[in-house]
């Protein structure tokens, strides 16, 4: 189904290359804009925006809709934020390439991210047929990133350990062909299993061969927290020792640890592009961010087969190892900290609604009603829940999150999980609390500015040099916006919140969103690299 000719008459252009607005009419055919400026009315539709905004759709550059766009293919969280294009395969964890064993495997350990649906149709294993699957399937346009963990169990399964050259060389002839098929470049997540046993060598000869084709390395770096510089440090390590293009995933300097070391770390991304590193991140405009409780457990306790990681859950030994790691010595799942369960929430609580109380409060004062320890309730909860419960935890600094999002090389990133009871809010209002709270009310950017970081810099970043721009030619991915009205309404009380002042959106030149109503329209289409087929 196509719209026809559509012109939008009496619009402010905020064009998406950082140029200052404009009033002129666009007019979309065939999927593309045909003209900017006057234009005359013989469009078969006419639409006045007159004194709204106009904008390439915005691109979400860090999402976990891997599984939920397929199963609620509405996608209202993203299309009613004004998103037309999403990046999956994000944390070296996704659900192609697979086989049977490892789709079971990843199945569980992505419950808390994506669900496990029963009678769910799982039709591919590899990164060619779930591409397939996507493509015309979605509201909103979709690249994958292939994912480093995903090749690790493929080859070697879930043990803790570096890979043997032989394991090696087989991990690179997949990722050449998932790259061959459609992959836009390589995520990794350093803090999970199985790729916090990798090293920077590793990481090094598998982005030679994402280099190769001109795509981009998106880690999840080793540590965000007791280590953040060194886990920084060694990416850009790998990019200058690989050659590849390095786009930094939820960037962000957190934990009271870090505070004040944010120059640093800025000085790391000057030098790197004094040295010719093609550099850029995302970040999402928020303090909190959102994981599986499991994984904030130390490695060796999330190594070997779920059955496996569960008997560790139950052992007395095992638990009371795993309880020191957390509250006395740190874990490196939780970034070589221990934690602080003041700040933690449960945001689902899969298979054991018996505890739904717990997400009213913080791990901290849900253990103190309990009688038990913090930790030892957080190991409870992941018995009750097979390992599923998500949780939201506090960390962020905001003068961090403000400095880093005035960055030339920014991008926005939601880094959304959609499930649980009470997932974390930027999954239904990222992109408006960019526009409400960083350009309209405290005016940390401006306009232009904000719209540039979250359509074209994220465009070049894929090397999709038709979209992300309001120019003659570009595809028609177009939001459509009052910009003293539009609202982020989500909270961490209540996340599943649309926003507001979001009017229209047009994803490959069909309304996704028309007057503010989804329309049902399936028009997301697989972007590769450059826009190739």
């Amino acid at each position: 189904m196509t719209n026809g000719s559509i012109l939008f008459t009496g619009g402010i252009v905020v064009d998406g290359l950082g140029n200052a607005r404009f009033r002129a009419d666009v007019l979309v055919e065939g999927g593309r804009i045909v003209s900017v400026g006057p234009a005359g009315s013989d469009a078969d539709r006419v639409i006045a925006i007159d004194g709204l905004v106009i904008a390439p759709g915005f691109i979400d550059m860090h999402t976990h809709s891997d599984l939920q766009m397929l199963c609620n293919p509405d996608h209202t969280s993203k299309l009613s934020q004004g998103v037309t294009t999403e990046v999956l395969g994000q944390d070296g964890l996704s659900y192609a390439p697979v086989d049977d064993t490892t789709l079971r495997e990843l199945r569980s350990q992505l419950k808390g991210w994506n669900d496990d649906p029963p009678g769910f149709d799982w039709n591919w294993r590899s990164v060619a047929e779930y591409l397939a699957r996507l493509d015309g399937n979605t509201a909103v346009n979709t690249a994958y990133l292939v994912p480093h963990g995903n090749l690790r169990l493929l080859v070697m399964g879930n043990e803790p350990r570096l890979a043997t050259a032989d394991e090696l060389a087989r991990m690179k002839v997949l990722l050449r062909r998932a790259m061959e098929e459609g992959g836009v470049g390589l995520s990794t997540g350093l803090t999970y299993v199985p790729a916090m046993y990798s090293d920077t060598d590793e990481l090094v000869a598998l982005c030679e061969v994402v280099a190769e084709f001109g795509g981009f390395y998106c880690p999840h770096h080793r540590n965000y927290g007791a280590d953040a510089l060194g886990g920084y440090r060694e990416c850009f390590e790998i990019a200058r020792r690989s050659g590849v293009a390095l786009h930094l995933a939820h960037t962000h300097l957190s934990f009271e640890a870090n505070r004040g070391k944010l120059p640093e770390l800025l000085r790391m991304f000057d030098e790197a592009l004094a040295d010719g590193v093609d550099l850029s991140f995302d970040s999402y405009p928020y303090l909190a961010a959102m994981t599986t409780l499991h994984s904030q457990l130390p490695g060796w306790a999330q190594a070997g087969s779920g059955a496996e990681q569960m008997a560790r859950l139950r052992n007395p030994e095992d638990r009371e190892r795993i309880i020191a790691a957390l509250d006395v010595d740190g874990s490196d799942g939780h970034q070589g900290l221990t934690v602080d369960w003041s700040g933690v929430y449960i945001a689902g609580l899969p298979g054991a609604p018996e505890l739904d109380w717990i997400m009213q409060v913080n791990l901290a004062e849900a253990a103190a009603k309990l009688g038990k320890r913090p930790a030892e309730l957080c190991l409870d909860i992941l018995l009750a829940t097979d390992r599923a419960a998500p949780c939201v935890f506090f960390i962020g600094i905001e003068e961090h999150v403000r400095t880093l999002m005035q960055r030339e090389e920014h991008t926005v990133g939601s880094d959304g999980i959609l499930v649980g009871e009470r997932p974390h809010p930027r999954s239904w209002g990222t992109f408006p609390r960019m526009l409400e709270t960083y350009v309209r009310e405290e005016k940390v950017l401006s306009l232009e500015e904000c719209v540039r970081h979250m359509t074209s810099a994220a465009a070049d970043r894929l090397r999709l040099a038709d979209r992300g721009r309001i120019t003659e030619g570009a595809i028609a991915d177009l939001v459509v916006f009052d910009k003293d009205k539009v609202k982020a309404n989500a909270t961490y009380e209540k996340p599943r919140q649309a926003a507001t002042g979001i009017r229209h959106v047009l994803v490959n030149g069909q309304f996704a969103v028309e007057d503010g109503t989804i329309t049902g329209q399936r028009a997301g289409r697989v972007l590769r690299l450059g826009g190739r087929s």
